[in-house]
């Protein structure tokens, strides 16, 4: 049964940082100015040394606990999660889900134009869960937490601890990839998917034969991003213990890991502050230190690699039936055509929005929350 949840972070952890953040040993730097190599040193160095004599955790943590946290246990592990019930006559159950390196802090400044009512008064009870090891969800202890698990948590969320019979649910990034997942294994329960990405592991699972010249193009931009921007998923992949330990131990590499991420992958056109503060990038940062949840975040990716290598056997595309809709923000990663998302989804809607990238509901929350809502009005849910 659902706990109400308020975040605490420990005095002796801020403490903690702060020593950490005032010894750090600085790496020297070679022509990066762009980014090119990596996070730049003098970004960093500025951000750091807001983290450690500005930044106010306390206070971002007041904000934070302004919405209905709760915690849960399904199936024995420690779900957290946002519930914040619709304003309107009419009320659609929303599951939004989050991906890396972020967190449930990706939707927040969308829940209040979702649960508002519009002209119609049709709003939204939104629920956004801390995937399973990151943020305030439980850390887990064996293996096996892959995206078809975790879709299989979030849908008895939805269904057995919130009672919703049916809802509609939305992903980016790993949450793209546990959408798709309640969709094949719980289509019966969904009204309907909006994604602002297509599962990446599809990038690799249709045969170039088969393809579109667009399409093949996607593929071919896809697997040269791969080479040249992927590397860090490669390691997590494959061996996430090993990069665990110094993520883990330092906050300066920590924040070098993750915020190197918010650069590349957004709409910030070079200069990170155009889209996100000071104080968004380091809640999320403080929230992945304080939790000690690097290690299980980016082991999301061998779970997720090892479930794919023990199913590729039997494998095959399953088309969802479910009715999709898809926004595409241009500065995203490596934004698929329309005919390549519809092998996979039942397309009923495709937006091309003006701008933003991957962290889509931080970057442009009018854009994502209004597109959202003309998905749902669409599926005449109301």
């Amino acid at each position: 049964m659902k706990q109400p949840y308020v975040i605490n972070i420990d005095v002796s952890i801020l403490d903690d940082l702060r020593h950490r953040l005032a010894a750090t040993r600085w790496t020297n730097e070679i022509n990066n100015d762009k980014w090119e190599a990596g996070t730049n040193a003098a970004y960093l160095k500025g951000l750091c040394h807001y983290w450690l004599h500005d930044f106010d955790w306390k206070k971002n943590e007041t904000f934070l606990n302004s919405f209905s946290h709760f915690k849960t246990a399904i199936d024995k592990e420690g779900i957290h999660f946002i519930h914040e019930k619709g304003k309107g006559k009419t009320s659609v159950p929303l599951l939004l889900i989050h991906g890396y390196p972020d967190s449930f802090m990706r939707f927040l400044k969308v829940i209040p134009l979702l649960v508002a009512p519009d002209d119609d008064g049709f709003s939204f009870d939104v629920v956004v869960p801390s995937i399973p090891g990151y943020g305030f969800s439980d850390i887990p202890t064996s293996p096996g937490m892959n995206p078809k698990r975790i879709a299989s948590l979030f849908a008895k969320l939805m269904t057995e601890e919130l009672g919703y019979s049916s809802f509609i649910v939305h992903g980016g990034d790993w949450g793209s990839t546990i959408a798709e997942q309640i969709a094949v294994n719980n289509s019966q329960i969904l009204k309907g998917i909006h994604l602002t990405d297509i599962p990446w592991r599809h990038l690799f699972s249709i045969s170039p034969d088969a393809l579109t010249a667009s399409e093949k193009k996607y593929v071919q931009t896809g697997q040269q991003w791969s080479q040249t921007e992927g590397g860090y998923a490669v390691i997590q992949s494959t061996k996430p213990q090993s990069l665990a330990y110094g993520l883990n131990d330092s906050p300066v590499g920590l924040a070098a890991w993750l915020i190197e991420k918010f650069f590349s992958w957004s709409g910030c056109d070079g200069k990170l502050e155009n889209t996100f503060t000071k104080d968004e990038l380091l809640t999320n940062l403080t929230i992945y230190w304080a939790t000690q949840t690097i290690t299980s975040t980016v082991r999301l990716y061998y779970e997720a690699a090892v479930s794919i290598q023990q199913e590729e056997k039997s494998m095959e595309i399953k088309k969802v039936e479910v009715p999709t809709g898809v926004a595409i923000f241009p500065q995203d990663v490596v934004p698929a055509p329309r005919e390549f998302a519809e092998r996979l989804f039942n397309v009923q809607q495709w937006t091309e929005m003006p701008r933003g990238g991957h962290f889509t509901a931080m970057e442009q929350p009018d854009l994502f929350a209004g597109d959202v809502r003309k998905f749902a009005k669409l599926l005449s849910v109301g």
